[in-house]
């Protein structure tokens, strides 16, 4: 199983921007598909973004039009810009290789917090 480390997490205020990053040790993330998610206190895990080995993207209407997934390959990693962020954004987020919140991958790293401020 992949191994995941999320970062670029952090607080915020209503309206900021954070870049979030997902990296895996020994593995080329090029050729997989990953996916963004998130998880709230009390909540289902939320599927965030997805970007596939060849390069297509999805978002998650809430975050569609202020979110942008994309890959850097030399630094071998996934990123998630969020824009114009709303409280209702505070979450951990984390990735893994999948589009689906429903997927059975078991090896989540520890996620990122992101906290949005009201």
């Amino acid at each position: 199983q992949l191994t995941f480390v999320e970062s670029g997490g952090g607080l915020v205020q209503p309206g900021g921007s954070l870049r979030l990053s997902c990296a895996a040790s020994g593995w080329r993330l090029q050729y997989y598909t990953i996916g963004w998610f998130r998880q709230a206190p009390g909540k289902e895990r939320e599927a965030v973004s997805c970007i596939t080995d060849g390069g297509y993207t999805n978002y998650t209407d809430s975050v569609k039009g202020r979110s942008t997934i994309a890959r850097d390959v030399a630094r071998n990693s996934v990123y998630l810009q969020m824009n114009s962020l709303k409280p209702e954004d505070t979450a951990v987020y984390y990735c893994a290789p999948a589009c689906s919140a429903d997927t059975d991958f078991a090896a989540w790293g520890r996620g990122t917090q992101v906290t949005v401020s009201s």
